[in-house]
């Protein structure tokens, strides 16, 4: 039984492709966050959309 699987990110990944491709992204969102939108928006919105975004890709990406 193969755990890869196609997703939405049109590439075959394993869970831990999905997690890592997870944790890249939430790391990149709250960096543009920071630097761009902190002032107008606290960061735990940006923790919160990182975390769906992380969640998302790990089941469907």
């Amino acid at each position: 039984m193969s755990s890869r699987k196609p997703g939405f990110l049109r590439m075959e990944t394993n869970l831990f492709d999905r997690v890592f491709i997870g944790v890249v992204l939430f790391v990149a969102i709250h960096l543009i966050w920071m630097r761009f939108i902190e002032l107008y928006v606290p960061l735990s919105v940006a923790t919160a959309l990182s975390i769906v975004v992380m969640l998302a890709i790990i089941r469907w990406g």
